[in-house]
Formats: C-alpha cells, sequence, structure tokens
C-alpha cells in the first residue's frame, strides 16, 4: 500500500516588485525607527526630559504613532520606506488601519515579534495576516 504524499501548502503568488525582506533590512528598519522618533520626542519634549528615565517611556507612544501613521498612509513604518520594505497582506494586498493598529501594539509588547515561523513572519504578522516585503523595482 502506498501513502497519499502530503500536499505542500502553496505560496501566494505575490504581485510583481515584492520578495520577502531579509532580517537584516527589518532591523535596519527598527533602529531608524527608533531614532527617528527619539529625535521627535527631543524635539517635543527636549533633551532634558528625553534624558531622563521617563523619556524611555514617552519614546513608546511616538514610536507606536509613527509605525501606526506611516504603514497606514504609506505602507510601512519610516524605517522601512527608507529601506525600501512594505508591510502588506500575505497576498499582497494592503493592510488595513485596523490591521496596522493592532500588529503596531503587538509590536509594542517586544514578545511577538520575537516568536516567527520559518517564513520569517512573527507572531504580530499571522495575528492580521501579513508579512514584511522588499521592494525589488
Amino acid at each position: 500500500m502506498s501513502n497519499p504524499a502530503k500536499k505542500q501548502p502553496t505560496k501566494p503568488r505575490l504581485p510583481a516588485g515584492l520578495e520577502p525582506a531579509g532580517w537584516g533590512r527589518r532591523i535596519g528598519a527598527l533602529v531608524i525607527d527608533w531614532v527617528a522618533s527619539s529625535l521627535v520626542l527631543i524635539a517635543i519634549a527636549g533633551y532634558d526630559t528625553y534624558s531622563n528615565p521617563r523619556g524611555s517611556v514617552l519614546i513608546l507612544p511616538v514610536f507606536f504613532a509613527e509605525i501606526v501613521l506611516f504603514t497606514v498612509l504609506v505602507g510601512g513604518s519610516f524605517g522601512q520606506v527608507a529601506l525600501k520594505l512594505r508591510v502588506r497582506r500575505v497576498g499582497g494586498s494592503r493592510l488595513s488601519p485596523w490591521g496596522t493598529l493592532i500588529r503596531s501594539l503587538l509590536i509594542l509588547l517586544i514578545i511577538p515579534p520575537l516568536i516567527y515561523k520559518p517564513d520569517g513572519r512573527g507572531l504580530h504578522d499571522m495575528a492580521v495576516d501579513s508579512a514584511v516585503y522588499r521592494l525589488t523595482t
């Protein structure tokens, strides 16, 4: 008796110009986002506020606002856009504003991005069926 071959799940076909993003660019985008959020906080509240222990808490809402605003408007955070990355649904369509909000809240919890599948999608991406893609064109 032969066993039926296990059917491998098919990967969704992506629109032309998108491919899964690598970890180097993702980490680079995170660093750019954090630095940009820090500079915005310094511009708004001053360096003294930024440099005291409360400043590390104040940067979170700035960081959150930055990633939500940019992802809703242009499809990726400031750092992601700078490094030609985009957040999309797995099939390639734009992520909804609610999906962006949920994904961003999960990123702030830190743990969801650290638990990921072999395809590079973290829990925050799996929760809203999104992925980070690199623009190739």
